[in-house]
């Protein structure tokens, strides 16, 4: 074998692994696991009140931009929508006002009767 034809087989498969290790189209890179680690920072503030921390701010920023496809807004929607549907009305209404206080834009307002079906991706 001389080393073009080596060097062709190496990138095929390179973009083969690449291609294999990819996320596919519907499928969420965003986890539960990534909402929760991602928000738990926030945590005392929904609970508590007081003043919203900056970790959960860059935690709430994190999470926005891992969130880049329907999908991984559909499933953090999810993820949320299971939490404060355990929590009392003041948490839920501290956790609805979160990204407001953070300067962050999401598409979809934090509450329990929230359609995640109907997340998409774009504002």
């Amino acid at each position: 074998m001389d080393l073009s034809r080596n060097l062709n087989l190496t990138i095929l498969v390179l973009l083969a692994a690449a291609l294999a290790l990819a996320p596919h189209g519907g499928e969420a890179a965003v986890t539960c696991d990534t909402v929760y680690s991602d928000l738990n920072a926030c945590l005392n503030y929904v609970m508590f009140g007081g003043n919203v921390p900056a970790g959960c701010c860059s935690g709430m920023k994190t999470l926005v931009s891992a969130a880049a496809t329907t999908a991984d807004r559909q499933t953090a929607c999810s993820c949320l929508k299971s939490i404060v549907s355990k929590a009392n009305a003041s948490e839920v209404s501290r956790a609805a006002g979160l990204p407001a206080q953070c300067g962050v834009n999401i598409p979809f307002k934090i509450g329990p009767n929230i359609d995640c079906s109907k997340v998409k991706f774009g504002f």
